[in-house]
């Protein structure tokens, strides 16, 4: 039982540091950067002003889509390693 609340805490400390962790991924050559929290949400877009040419509003929602999915991927990759690593050794239903 020990071990278990030390584990529910390791996770609920885990899950405050990926919160205030981020990455970031960017699309068009740099022109959108978005920054992702890897507790999954986003923290950040930037657009290059010169990539906001009105009659290239579908290439940069395209690009944004593009950033914003890559981050999100990494900022994934990371909060399944972190929990990863807290689950380990356990079998755990939806964890490790």
């Amino acid at each position: 039982m020990k071990q278990a609340a030390r584990m529910q805490q390791q996770m609920e400390q885990v899950q405050s540091d990926l919160a205030a962790r981020t990455v970031e991924a960017t699309s068009g050559g740099g022109a959108v950067k978005v920054t992702a929290k890897c507790d999954g949400s986003l923290a950040a877009i930037k657009i290059d002003p010169q990539a906001l040419n009105p009659g290239d509003a579908q290439l940069v929602e395209d690009m944004i889509l593009t950033a914003a999915n890559q981050a999100l991927g990494q900022a994934k990759e990371i909060s399944t390693a972190e929990m990863g690593k807290i689950t380990s050794g356990f079998n755990l239903p939806g964890f490790g």
